[in-house]
């Protein structure tokens, strides 16, 4: 018992009722600092892929190592499946990546450096077309790629690529049959494009030739423009069509354009025009026998043509490709009903 009790209970009652009262002042501190904060904003999303693939695709890189390399680190890919894609051995294809991480390490490369936006175009619309083919869905990928370069450059060759890609794709539910084989442009189903992306790709493409700034992108979007716009396959204008190759042939002077515009002149001006384009295309080129067994069934000359589509299948890159061909050597060896 305090010696005091009434004044012992005052100091404790005291005490308490201070306690008390710095508790609530410090309560009212942080309810008043909550307040003070701003209110929490949208959360900024960071994806470096559109950074490690101009990183892939740096200039110090050789132009196999760097789409093998960007397949590897962009699209996924393992390394078995790009070996398949480029059909070498999986230990070549593994030896090419780790050259290029090498090469990329002792450089101390950063994507800062890289300034060739036409080889990081040629690189994306590659995994594109890799994405058709391959056991990985690439070409969504790269069209969501595309799509940044086009919001974060001026440059119309990326409005071409993008065009061009969303063009390809429009038709992608078409190209094939339930059973996996190969329909060809003139046989696929035009009521099954996709309608949203052609427009799309139109609108791009017009700004983009707007410019005056023509590019090899560009121009293969124009062609795929003109199929697209082709409410059937007779109604395709090849007249057009040769002259945006010839303009592509100014750009690239590639003999797989040159095998192309042959093909364009066959439908234009008749087989034996497109025969006589295709002599100047060189031997060895791929696709070169289908073609020129394509536009020889059109001359009447159904034998030489069927021994060149079984050619041309053995030669085929892809299993469809090789069945297609196969098929178009039957049909044509097969007696009349």
């Amino acid at each position: 018992m305090p010696s005091d009790p009434h004044a012992w209970l005052v100091t404790v009652a005291w005490r308490r009722w201070l306690d008390h009262v710095r508790s609530e002042a410090a309560r009212h501190r942080r309810e008043r600092a909550d307040l003070d904060q701003p209110p929490p904003g949208p959360t900024e999303q960071a994806d470096d892929t559109l950074h490690l693939l101009f990183l892939c695709c740096h200039p110090a890189l050789t132009p196999s190592s760097a789409v093998a390399l960007t397949l590897r680190a962009v699209g996924g890919l393992t390394t078995r499946q790009i070996a398949e894609a480029y059909l070498v051995p999986e230990t070549t294809m593994g030896q090419r990546i780790s050259r290029a991480k090498r090469t990329m390490a002792e450089e101390g490369l950063s994507a800062h450096e890289t300034r060739d936006l036409g080889r990081v175009l040629r690189v994306l619309y590659l995994m594109f077309n890799e994405g058709y083919s391959g056991e990985v869905d690439l070409a969504a990928e790269a069209i969501r790629l595309a799509r940044e370069l086009v919001g974060r450059t001026q440059d119309p060759e990326a409005d071409g690529l993008l065009a061009l890609m969303l063009l390809h794709h429009s038709r992608r539910g078409t190209r094939f049959s339930t059973d996996g084989s190969l329909i060809a442009l003139a046989d696929q189903d035009r009521a099954q494009w996709d309608a949203g992306l052609i427009r799309e790709a139109v609108d791009l493409l017009q700004a983009a030739l707007a410019t005056d700034r023509l590019g090899e992108f560009q121009i293969q979007a124009a062609i795929a423009a003109l199929h697209a716009d082709a409410p059937t396959a007779d109604q395709t204008d090849w007249a057009q069509i040769v002259g945006w190759y010839d303009e592509l042939l100014t750009v690239t002077d590639s003999p797989v354009v040159a095998l192309n515009r042959a093909v364009a002149v066959g439908e234009a001006d008749g087989p034996q025009a497109g025969l006589r384009a295709l002599a100047d295309v060189p031997e060895g080129i791929p696709r070169r026998e289908a073609a020129q067994a394509f536009l020889l069934e059109r001359t009447g000359a159904t034998t030489q043509a069927a021994r060149l589509y079984a050619r041309a299948a053995a030669r085929a890159s892809s299993t469809a490709e090789r069945d297609h061909l196969t098929k178009q050597a039957a049909r044509l060896d097969s007696p009349p009903a």
